[in-house]
């Protein structure tokens, strides 16, 4: 095994070949008196883990597509470099003791047994996938909890509801408001929805995101995941967090106090930041990202989100007031919503109809433990699936 600088932080990338995991190495490549890389993990993407690795390092690569095992293993061969196949692998790795803090960045649900895995194992969590939160969030934060695990949102609204608090720890939260962008339907009616193509839904005019999360902000399901997500992070109730659309993606969140006061995080929108915050707290490093200039911006607007027009918003507001596994029902379902509809399978506004006919169908349990949730998941996608003939 290789040794590690001691004075380094040693970090675990779960889904480094994916949007987050790639501008995370960005940001140790930029900073690599401070990090080091001990663990990638990829899910089919094997040219890039294995230029990734070849660049940073790591102690151990994992790839999640067990066929392409053998052919990541023989690239990395002249290297120091040990290679494992599967989420089993993924979730076992993330153990090592060699590891400082696990920065979880894999897709949706598939994210939630390594996050586990890790937190059972101590590590510390700089948290991309807010799926964890959004299917097991009882489950996960009392595990945290439990083992004196901090959760490090990486999300930038959440990053920016734990900026504004910091030093406020103590203080209690009236409300937090999570700003969305409106993504690029905002203000369109349900007969333009009807319409649109995943092409149309794909360019976000803020961010640069990976398709999954592209659809979701173009749908809202996205800010309602966040929802959910802050919920658990925070330990808020579901009245004590609203939404509102801020176009210009300045104003990342803000919290409001007892006393009246807000704080607001702002920033460019770059996810390098909040990620960078995230793995480097409680310090703030020193970065070359663009600052942000008031002159360029003059002008910072606000508006009420449009549920009705954007279904996914309030689903997501009704199963986190429902609670249980409704929210693992909602990110099940929603997850066969977009796989169908990035495959020109439905249309834009079915995949509320997919979400909306599973919260109705699917068993609700008050109550889950870890197996009712991954039954939850499995049967959700099994009737989202035959709703779909998908």
């Amino acid at each position: 095994m290789k040794t590690k600088l001691s004075d380094k932080k040693n970090i675990a990338i779960l889904g480094s070949t994916g949007s987050i995991g790639t501008q995370a190495l960005d940001v140790i490549r930029a900073n690599k008196d401070a990090f080091s890389v001990e663990v990638l993990t990829g899910n089919g993407n094997a040219d890039l883990l294995i230029k990734q690795a070849i660049e940073f390092d790591p102690n151990t690569v994992v790839i999640a597509d067990e066929s392409k095992y053998q052919y990541v293993k023989d690239a990395l061969a002249p290297h120091d470099i040990k290679v494992f196949a599967g989420n089993k692998a993924i979730a076992e790795v993330v153990q090592m003791d060699s590891i400082d803090m696990v920065l979880a960045a894999i897709v949706g649900y598939a994210g939630l047994e390594s996050t586990l895995s890790a937190i059972n194992a101590g590590k510390q969590i700089a948290l991309a996938n807010k799926e964890t939160l959004v299917v097991a969030g009882d489950l996960v934060t009392k595990l945290a909890k439990e083992k004196g695990v901090n959760l490090y949102p990486v999300d930038s609204e959440h990053s920016a509801i734990f900026q504004c608090l910091a030093g406020e720890f103590h203080n209690p939260i009236e409300k937090i408001y999570l700003t969305a962008s409106g993504g690029p339907f905002r203000g369109k009616d349900k007969t333009f929805l009807s319409t649109v193509k995943k092409e149309q839904a794909l360019k976000h005019p803020n961010w640069e995101m990976g398709a999954k999360i592209t659809i979701d902000s173009a749908s809202l399901m996205n800010k309602g995941l966040e929802v959910i997500e802050a919920k658990w992070l925070f330990g808020l109730k579901p009245e004590q967090i609203d939404v509102i659309v801020h176009p210009q993606s300045i104003v990342h969140s803000i919290v409001q106090f007892t006393d009246g006061s807000m704080k607001a995080q702002m920033g460019l929108p770059d996810m390098k930041l909040p990620i960078q915050y995230a793995i480097g707290y409680p310090n703030r490093m020193k970065s070359d990202f663009p600052r942000f200039d008031f002159l360029t911006h003059p002008q910072l607007t606000f508006e009420p989100a449009d549920i009705k027009t954007f279904r996914n918003l309030a689903l997501a507001f009704e199963a986190m007031h429902k609670g249980g596994n409704a929210p693992c029902i909602l990110n099940a379902a929603n997850e066969i919503a977009v796989a169908a509809f990035l495959k020109d399978k439905i249309g834009f506004l079915q995949m509320s109809d997919v979400v909306g006919n599973c919260l109705q169908t699917v068993a609700h349990i008050a109550k889950p433990s870890y197996e009712d949730y991954v039954e939850t998941d499995k049967e959700t996608r099994r009737i989202a699936k035959e709703f779909l003939n998908f």
